[in-house]
């Protein structure tokens, strides 16, 4: 049981909601426990967080102000949720975490990648996903369904230039940690995609 850590990536209409919940199924029934949670969220709190983050009250926040907001859910979803499941030898199942903050704050944004790193560090200490699976499509494609999904919120509102800078952010994060990435084409059916998750899943549990 060598990863229990396990991140899901990628940008707006990816998929990611919907294969995390086959990714749970699948690894239940190969008898591990699990936990699926998201950021920012996760807790009571971080939730609270993410309805400020997200919601269109507060559209001229300090980027600043967004990315330590960020970090502040995460030090909260960390202390609540995913060390103790971890010490309990849970697989635990994450919808975005900090690598998300390096592709939208940093990548989308431009905060300094430095500054990311301090905060990622003060707040994680030497903890990082096992492995991240990040769901990578051509943004117009991502866009287009999300735009059927509902209301676009603070961060959908961006324009396609936005998008690009966090999708090539998050392939350079990908080929620098090739490791722990996995790339997988959400721009195919959904059993498709399943196919490749299964592969992914089945490798790193034999």
């Amino acid at each position: 049981m060598a990863h229990r850590f396990i991140t899901v990536e990628g940008g707006e209409g990816a998929g990611k909601t919907t294969q995390l919940a086959f990714m749970r199924d699948y690894l239940e029934q190969a008898g591990y426990s699990v936990v699926i949670t998201r950021e920012p969220g996760g807790t009571t709190l971080g939730e609270e967080i993410r309805a400020l983050l997200l919601g269109h009250r507060h559209d001229g926040m300090a980027l600043t102000t967004e990315t330590l907001l960020m970090f502040a859910a995460r030090a909260e979803h960390l202390e609540r949720v995913i060390r103790p499941a971890l010490a309990r030898g849970d697989w635990v199942l994450c919808d975005r975490f900090t690598d998300a903050t390096y592709a939208y704050q940093g990548g989308g944004r431009g905060l300094s990648l430095e500054q990311i790193a301090d905060l990622e560090t003060w707040v994680q200490g030497h903890l990082r996903p096992d492995l991240t699976l990040l769901f990578d499509l051509p943004v117009e494609v991502g866009l287009a369904r999300a735009g059927k999904r509902s209301i676009a919120d603070r961060f959908e509102q961006e324009d396609q230039a936005f998008f690009e800078r966090v999708r090539a952010t998050y392939w350079e994060r990908a080929l620098q940690n090739p490791d722990r990435y996995r790339i997988v084409n959400a721009n195919q059916p959904i059993e498709a995609v399943r196919h490749e998750i299964e592969s992914i899943l089945a490798a790193i549990m034999s």
